[in-house]
């Protein structure tokens, strides 16, 4: 099968790329949160349109997975590029403002989007690209995180367009741009003809070790009865909500530090839009594929427990940076480079341990921590926020995030 004539798989990154370049729209929220603010919302409310995104997010995410094989990968794409878009899309012809149509169209029903479409690339990607594994994850969300950039700048300081058109008209050209965008993707969404493998590239030995290998494919009911899954799970829950509640409050928190710190309030507002759109941004969708390709070399355990511990310890000290603009962009990057790495390795230690067949079945239960923690992390801080206690919801996230590390240590290899 090496030399079947088969579809050129570098068309799979790209498609990859632009799908998750339109899914990442769930981290630009933070954009339209000083806006709503100004239009009577609470700083909760805004997290709860957030959390519900997120959670909505990875439970379609589980059911996405059981139908990958069913429906295909490139029928689940479109569906999810479809619904995010509309959820967009109908928000804005609503007006833009209300709470319950944010909540129910931008957050359930966009968040049900992107869980039908997000397993697609990974698991798409891990087929086309056995012999690179971690490297090919990092680059299939990739997008993901740049995608808050190219969202949050366009809404914002390049291209002025909640100032200059308004909120409902932003959402309104967002969803169209959205499904444009997935359905483009969806395209090269196939998996590989079977027992095609790129040329070049050899299974470890048979034999034994194959016996092995399959001895490690577990089915999600198997993996749902192993202690390794919860250990991942709960390191995966504190990991998420530390990184999500950042990316929810990057623009109000260190907004209201560098306001106490003396600094005007428009010029806090460029710094902390900055810090998110360009610092946190870029880091994001670095750290996935940078942490992908170390963990190739490094062992996905090793790199978890670097990422969460340096992870840790940087969201408490962000208390003492969010009122500096070069300790807050230093802070925004580490955050940012760390959260990102979670997407790369955690679908990774997912097929390592439980088996790499099995991967878009597996993972979404493993994605389902990052429901669990985009609402406790960001609800925490909303909650914290309006009482004027950021600080103590950032030191209470970064010590959740070391207890994960300790978590990680303890993963052992499952066995039937």
């Amino acid at each position: 099968m090496e030399n079947q004539k088969v579809m050129n798989r570098g068309l799979v990154v790209l498609g990859a790329i632009l799908i998750q370049l339109a899914l990442g729209a769930i981290y630009a929220w933070s954009v339209f949160t000083k806006p709503l603010v100004d239009a009577g919302w609470s700083k909760e409310d805004t997290q709860w349109v957030f959390a519900i995104g997120l959670a909505s997010f990875a439970v379609f995410m589980v059911f996405a997975g059981k139908k990958l094989t069913s429906w295909g990968p490139q029928k689940l794409a479109w569906l999810g590029g479809i619904l995010l878009g509309l959820g967009y899309l109908l928000t804005g012809v609503t007006g833009g403002t209300s709470f319950w149509s944010l909540l129910l169209l931008i957050g359930l029903m966009g968040g049900a989007g992107i869980g039908f479409a997000y397993v697609v690339p990974i698991a798409v990607g891990m087929r086309w690209f056995p012999d690179k594994k971690g490297m090919i994850t990092g680059l299939a969300v990739a997008g993901f995180g740049f995608g808050a950039l190219l969202w949050v700048k366009l809404a914002d300081s390049w291209g002025h367009l909640i100032a200059n058109m308004g909120l409902s008209s932003v959402f309104i050209i967002y969803g169209i741009a959205f499904a444009i965008m997935v359905i483009i993707g969806g395209l090269w969404m196939k998996f590989p003809p079977a027992g095609w493998k790129p040329a070049g590239f050899e299974e470890k030995k048979v034999t034994a070790k194959t016996v092995a290998a399959n001895d490690k494919e577990f089915t999600s009911s198997e993996m749902l009865s192993k202690v390794q899954f919860y250990l991942i799970f709960l390191t995966f829950v504190f990991s998420a909500g530390a990184g999500l509640m950042s990316i929810g409050l990057m623009k109000l928190y260190p907004m209201e530090a560098l306001t106490n710190a003396g600094i005007p309030e428009e010029q806090a507002s460029a710094i902390a839009g900055t810090a998110m759109a360009v610092f946190f941004s870029l880091a994001n969708g670095l750290g996935r594929i940078l942490w992908g390709m170390l963990s190739d070399k490094l062992g996905r355990k090793t790199s978890i427990i670097a990422m969460t511990a340096i992870q840790g310890v940087v969201v408490i000290l962000f208390t003492f940076m969010a009122g500096n603009e070069i300790l807050l962009y230093l802070g925004a990057t580490l955050i940012g480079f760390n959260f990102g790495g979670n997407f790369a390795l955690f679908p990774t230690i997912t097929a390592d341990t439980f088996g790499a067949k099995n991967v878009g079945q597996n993972y979404p239960f493993v994605f389902l921590a990052y429901g669990v923690g985009g609402i406790l992390g960001p609800i925490l801080g909303g909650r914290l926020g309006d009482l004027g206690n950021f600080p103590l919801a950032f030191t209470l996230s970064g010590i959740a995030v070391l207890i994960g590390t300790v978590l990680t240590i303890m993963v052992k290899p499952a066995k039937k």
